[in-house]
């Protein structure tokens, strides 16, 4: 961001103020690199909405090119949910043709700062995320297996994943299909309840939700 002389007002928003301020209009996206068994590298690319936390696509690819990541960009903002921003780094990839073919479909593309990965935040978090959670625990085989392994893992990160940020809550509340009685206390489970617990990847993760109890009759 271009700094000012000292004492001279700001006539613009600051780049956290307009990251505050259109979260709910803003996606992010980036790659990360993944190897397989056979030492073979795999790129992961990942779209993340900024207000909701919720990540919005991911797919796998041996071999990515700009043709490619434009048919990924455009899965997510065509499906009418209200973006209007698109911030991305400056790798080569993002080549012009490819921002041009995004803002004609109405959203404004936000390149950040040389060598200021703070500037997509988000996405570089989620990236951490998703290696500290999940890749760096499991070794993918082949694509297909790694593209297997990250649908089950964004399945519980958008569904089943506390975020702190959200209340803590997650991106994608599933809904109650039957009244779980509330306990009296926030750390205690209210007598006509239980807990159910779900295995994700193995046992790398558990989801745990509350149910009303069987009856005994």
């Amino acid at each position: 961001m271009p700094k000012l002389p000292p004492g001279r007002p700001r006539g613009d928003q600051r780049w956290p103020t307009f990251l505050s301020n259109y979260a709910k209009a803003i996606i992010a996206c980036d790659f990360l690199v993944a190897v397989t068994a056979t030492f073979r590298m795999l790129y992961v690319f990942v779209v993340i909405e900024h207000s909701t936390r919720r990540l919005a696509h991911v797919n796998v690819t041996a071999n990515p090119s700009a043709s490619w990541t434009l048919q990924q960009l455009r899965e997510v903002v065509g499906n009418g949910g209200g973006h209007r921003y698109l911030i991305h780094d400056r790798d080569r990839i993002f080549a012009k043709h490819l921002d041009d073919s995004i803002r004609a479909l109405g959203i404004d593309v936000l390149r950040s700062p040389v060598a200021s990965p703070k500037a997509n935040a988000m996405c570089e978090r989620v990236i951490g995320t998703v290696r500290r959670e999940c890749l760096d625990w499991m070794i993918p085989v082949s694509e297909s297996h790694l593209r297997t392994i990250l649908k089950c893992w964004v399945t519980h990160y958008n569904r089943g994943r506390p975020h702190s940020a959200l209340g803590p809550g997650v991106p994608d509340p599933p809904r109650e299909s039957a009244v779980v009685p509330k306990a009296e206390f926030r750390h205690c489970v209210a007598a006509g309840a239980i807990v159910l617990v779900k295995s994700v990847l193995g046992g790398l993760h558990h989801e745990y939700s509350l149910a009303p109890a069987p009856s005994s009759a």
